[in-house]
């Protein structure tokens, strides 16, 4: 247990989770004005999603780039528990909202969007590091905002904003949250280079 203490201090857990409790606190305010006691619309679960995969992003990598590829440790099992716990504290704050009477989405809605932005974190993470693990998803997330699109491929590149039942949208999430999970735990974060360092 002690181990997992010092995994969880050493990749800033504790100020992740404070902060995204604190992420969803302000997020339920728009979900209370736009959604009533009913959903809310796809835009505000998609941009507290991104919030909340944000913040996730810092813990994803740790203060020493060779440590976490050391044969030591079982790094495969703490990366895989790693994301599993990040998609379940998600989960539970957005749904958390209930108790409340406002829901951000349906609960699959939810999961879709959570895992397959999560998933596409860890990719980065895994390709061009835990600093700019976030550009793409905040990129992807925003363009899918702002210029909603519709059919087949429409909703496969908006598919953060798309109804609960688009086939397209939930494969795209599927992919990425099974793509970035394979990258991260097989490969771990991206080592950090010089300029990061500093």
């Amino acid at each position: 247990m002690r181990g997992l203490t010092l995994y969880a201090r050493s990749r800033r857990a504790p100020a992740a989770l404070g902060a995204a409790v604190a992420a969803t606190a302000v997020a339920w305010l728009p979900a209370r004005a736009l959604g009533g006691t009913g959903g809310t619309r796809g835009t505000v679960l998609a941009l507290t999603v991104l919030v909340l995969v944000a913040v996730v992003t810092a813990t994803l990598g740790g203060p020493d780039d060779t440590l976490d590829r050391t044969a030591s440790r079982p790094w495969g099992w703490l990366r895989m528990s790693h994301l599993a716990t990040a998609l379940g504290c998600t989960l539970m704050l957005l749904s958390a909202a209930l108790l409340t009477g406002t829901r951000f989405g349906p609960f699959g809605y939810v999961v879709r969007d959570s895992a397959g932005l999560l998933g596409l974190t860890a990719l980065g993470a895994a390709t061009i590091g835990t600093a700019r693990a976030w550009f793409l998803p905040l990129g992807w997330t925003l363009c899918a905002v702002v210029f909603p699109a519709t059919g087949t491929a429409g909703e496969a590149l908006t598919w953060q904003t798309q109804a609960p039942d688009s086939r397209s949208a939930a494969m795209v999430a599927a992919v990425l949250a099974v793509a970035g999970t394979a990258a991260y735990v097989s490969r771990g974060p991206c080592p950090r280079t010089s300029s990061e360092n500093v």
